[in-house]
């Protein structure tokens, strides 16, 4: 090769490397992308004790004929009942499944399948969107165990939406705040706790979905907006090539909790800030706020959802039937006990379970 095309060779990968990646720029999910259809396995086989065993597998519970449809659950193995159980206040559907003391090694599967369409709402004017009933605003406007609505919460965001004077103006200030000020921490365990209390009044506003999102969400909460969290798991890759914002195969560890919040004349608006900070922090090293690839994120995660994600519920304060442990923040990972206590849903392979993902087409 001679010296003057390898300079020439040169100038284009340095120009190259420095374009922006144009699938990630151009992150716009869109219902036009039409339906697809995923299967999601969960195969529990927990340690075989002297002692019964109880485990609680959350299913697929919301039905949004816009965009997500459940298609249905089948389960198999050797438990000695098994059977679904539906939380009373907010509907989340979950297996239960018990062996019997001295049964054998316990082998549960779980085949759940779920169609999925992209979430993006033109926001830039109201439609006609019937009115929000009063138990549906009340149930998503109270406070729960981990988040409370009045105290440093309401005061906080009633600082943030100073001046705002709509609905919609004070979500965006809302949703603002917590991209500018939380970050994610890559050490905190699972999707965090939702503490949002003891986050703002510590000033440690780091944490993961679970913890970033409950702030929007408790604070909508607090100004009376409708708000509420999504809990679910990530089954596919991103479309527009953010390593991030999707996860395929394995996903016993991709469990994802969104928000959305509720404004008259557009109905429930999806929402996503952790994952804004997901992006600063994961899709490359060093990116800010002000990174065209964050910035794409930012603009579309107020208002759309890419639907590689499957929603579980949106459940607080979950009490497991037949549990002898305590309530749960949230029910997104597989639960299981025994006389001996509770698993550590957080720890698949010591559990244990794993939760594979796959795209079905035809």
């Amino acid at each position: 090769m001679d010296r003057r095309r390898f300079i020439e060779l040169s100038a284009l990968a340095g120009l190259s490397a420095s374009l922006p990646h144009v699938a990630r720029a151009a992150f716009a999910p869109s219902p036009a992308h039409g339906w697809r259809s995923f299967e999601v396995v969960t195969r529990v086989e927990p340690v075989a004790t002297d002692t019964d065993v109880t485990v609680w597998i959350p299913l697929p519970s919301v039905e949004q004929p816009d965009w997500i449809r459940v298609l249905g659950n089948e389960w198999g193995g050797n438990a000695a009942r098994a059977g679904i159980a539906v939380d009373p206040v907010y509907g989340s559907r979950m297996l239960v499944a018990q062996w019997l003391k001295g049964q054998g090694v316990p082998e549960l599967e779980v085949v759940s399948r779920v169609s999925t369409r992209d979430r993006a709402l033109d926001l830039s004017s109201p439609g006609k969107v019937a009115d929000l009933d009063d138990a549906t605003r009340q149930l998503y406007t109270r406070a729960t165990e981990l988040l409370p609505t009045d105290g440093i919460v309401r005061d906080t965001a009633l600082e943030a939406t100073r001046g705002a004077k709509t609905d919609m103006e004070r979500a965006r200030a809302l949703y603002d705040w917590v991209c500018d000020r939380t970050e994610r921490n890559p050490k905190t365990r699972g999707c965090g706790l939702g503490d949002i209390r003891s986050m703002l009044v510590s000033g440690n506003l780091s944490g993961k979905c679970a913890d970033l999102n409950a702030l929007f969400v408790g604070m909508a909460r607090s100004v009376g907006l409708p708000a509420r969290d999504v809990y679910g798991i990530r089954v596919a890759d991103s479309r527009f090539g953010y390593k991030s914002l999707g996860k395929s195969g394995d996903i016993s560890k991709a469990q994802h909790c969104r928000a959305e919040v509720w404004l008259t004349g557009f109905g429930w608006v999806p929402v996503d800030p952790a994952d804004v900070r997901k992006v600063v922090l994961e899709e490359k090293p060093g990116l800010t706020l002000k990174d065209d690839v964050v910035v794409a994120a930012r603009e579309k995660l107020f208002g759309a959802w890419e639907m590689n994600w499957l929603a579980y519920n949106f459940g607080h304060d979950i009490a497991l039937p037949g549990s002898a442990g305590p309530t749960l923040p949230f029910l997104m990972y597989p639960q299981g006990e025994t006389a001996g206590g509770r698993f550590d849903s957080l720890d698949p392979g010591a559990f244990s379970y794993t939760i594979k993902s796959r795209e079905v087409t035809g």
